[in-house]
């Protein structure tokens, strides 16, 4: 293991903002794992977050410099994600960041190289794949319950973020929009369950040039312009030959789409939202009613966020969790930087297609995660 000779990981956080609290709270589900300082562009957001979680606060440099913090979770806002990730790496940090890997495909095929060359691990986000409903899901797959998947779809569809971000600006602009913001999560799940893609077609629209703030706060009724598609409609070709339909859009009021169904040569599978880690999976075997399969009393699918009154299933940290295991058995990632890479490149060529109309290959490609097991999935447990 780098640095210490030790049973856990030690946890650096740099970014402390409200994405931090989740991670920091389920750091105490899993035993390999041990928070020991954060840092944020706030000293005061650090102090609060290292009061409120029993670690230390430090700067930025301080904290990349400490032998006592193995890895580096990088939970800063997607613009800052490479430069942070990039430093720790260089740094001799194991890195796990949040989504996306970085903002741009050159960025992100740049952190897995240093990460390669370092000889330490890199991950991302999201992990959420590896929850109760991704695991059923993928078992089902791997069992051939559909049979060979042929067709399917996925959608992501909504209003945005102005109705309640009071400063909703940057989700507007390049690096940003639902297929940054929301696709890893539907594209990671896909990926896992049917393998890379080789090729997407998208068409690309704004349906609004200006939005309007109707959040709380300081910019309420104000207008910001848009610039960057708000709706996107994209054919995924994988390279196992199924063809999958990925819709991400900000100008939905309401729709009726599940999340992802997916539909083979024997049945037909449907998934919920690749945002959370449960929910429930159902499967149709050539065409017969739905069998619900649900994940409530199933590991990592059990409702536990938000705290105070808990309607989902949230365990963000199991990827760092099993990245520390991976790191002691000598086993990859299964949320591998290797993976976000493929994912990155999949969104930018979403887009690079919906401004040209014209198919765009994705050229990285990448295994899939081995199956998470249920006895390897309870034993990061603490």
């Amino acid at each position: 293991m780098h640095g210490r000779s030790k049973t856990k990981l030690g946890i650096g956080v740099i970014g402390c903002g409200n994405i931090s609290m989740t991670y920091l709270r389920n750091a105490a589900l899993f035993g390999g794992v041990e928070l020991s300082a954060c840092a944020d562009i706030s000293a005061d957001m650090a102090a609060l977050r290292a009061k409120e979680y029993g670690i230390r606060a430090l700067g930025v440099d301080a904290l990349l410099a400490d032998p006592n913090i193995d890895l580096v979770l990088n939970l800063t806002i997607p613009a800052a994600h490479f430069d942070i990730s990039l430093s720790a790496l260089s740094a001799g940090k194991h890195v796990f960041t949040e989504k996306p890997l970085a903002t741009s495909t050159p960025d992100g095929r740049r952190l897995v190289a240093e990460a390669k060359a370092r000889g330490v691990l890199l991950g991302s986000a999201p992990d959420t794949f590896l929850g109760a409903a991704g695991r059923r899901a993928r078992r089902l797959m791997d069992e051939g319950a559909i049979g060979r998947a042929v067709t399917g779809t996925a959608f992501m569809m909504g209003r945005g973020m102005e109705h309640w971000h009071p400063n909703p600006q940057f989700y507007y602009q390049p690096g940003g929009g639902p297929v940054f913001d929301m696709g890893p999560y539907y594209l990671t799940m896909l990926v896992n369950l049917l393998g890379p893609v080789a090729r997407v077609m998208a068409m690309a629209t704004r349906g609004q040039e200006e939005r309007l703030i109707t959040a709380e706060g300081p910019y309420r009724n104000t207008s910001f312009k848009v610039g960057t598609p708000t709706n996107i409609l994209s054919l995924l070709e994988f390279h196992s030959g199924a063809t999958i339909t990925f819709g991400a859009s900000w100008d939905v009021f309401r729709h009726s789409n599940h999340p992802i169904e997916l539909h083979g040569t024997e049945g037909s599978l449907r998934l919920p939202d690749p945002d959370t880690f449960g929910g429930t999976v159902s499967l149709s075997e050539r065409g017969a009613d739905w069998a619900d399969f649900h994940s409530e009393s199933e590991l990592y699918g059990a409702r536990n966020w938000p705290f105070a009154a808990p309607d989902r299933a949230n365990y963000r940290m199991l990827g760092v969790a099993d990245l520390s295991r991976a790191l002691a058995t000598g086993r990859k990632p299964r949320a591998s930087g290797d993976l976000a890479l493929h994912v990155l490149e999949i969104m930018e060529a979403i887009l690079a297609s919906g401004e040209s109309r014209e198919s765009v290959a994705v050229n990285a490609t990448v295994d899939q995660p081995p199956l998470f097991q249920d006895d390897e999935a309870a034993s990061l447990l603490a």
